[in-house]
């Protein structure tokens, strides 16, 4: 048993080895545009590979709980639509209580789950590579200079951003982009209605919002 997870390992470690030499290949003729823009090249093919593959993959659980929350999210904003209110709101209620509550944790999970495989992981892998590609003595030998930038401080101590920072900063951009956009449209006036909304009512509108 041990013999064979290490030529798993053996394995794995040998296709990630390909993967960065074929890397380290690929981006070699794009040397001469410097540090800060290769690994910004990076940046962009990896956020829109994640959102390729958040788009086109997709688990037969995920597409269930897809359809079972929108089914009792439904049927809950049907209730609310009762003309006595106060039967409206006990049936969403019970609702919450008896199937919605529960689909909700799950579908969230799932979701969680499917991001880690389609978002963060691509990413984490893509950073490790730049980790490895752009160490200071590799940036010295390539681009004359052991860093991306170099600045100095107020105190007039120098300050030098690597490549692994520099990637954290783009992507931590590119991502905080992305939700202040979301967080604009789930707050957008005519999508709420009048009167306070419940922490419930606000969890199931937003969900409701990641369905469409």
């Amino acid at each position: 048993m041990d013999e064979f997870l290490d030529n798993i390992w053996s394995g794995i470690v040998t296709g990630v080895q390909m993967v960065a030499h074929a890397l380290d290949v690929v981006l070699a003729p794009l040397n001469v545009l410097g540090p800060a823009l290769v690994v910004l090249i990076l940046v962009i093919v990896t956020v829109c590979s994640t959102k390729f593959f958040s788009r086109v993959y997709t688990t037969n659980r995920y597409r269930e709980l897809q359809k079972e929350f929108k089914h009792w999210f439904d049927l809950r904003q049907e209730a609310l639509k009762c003309e006595d209110r106060e039967k409206g709101k006990l049936l969403a209620r019970n609702i919450d209580q008896a199937q919605l509550n529960k689909v909700y944790y799950d579908y969230f999970f799932e979701g969680f789950l499917k991001n880690i495989l389609t978002i963060y992981l691509p990413i984490l892998l893509m950073a490790a590579y730049v980790n490895e590609a752009y160490r200071p003595d590799i940036l010295l030998k390539n681009f004359g200079r052991a860093y991306i930038f170099k600045f100095t401080d107020f105190s007039g101590d120098p300050v030098v951003i690597g490549g692994v920072f520099w990637f954290v900063l783009l992507v931590l951009t590119t991502h905080n982009g992305r939700v202040h956009k979301c967080k604009a449209q789930f707050v957008n006036p005519r999508h709420m209605e009048s009167g306070e909304k419940t922490v419930r009512e606000r969890r199931s509108m937003w969900l409701a919002k990641l369905i469409r």
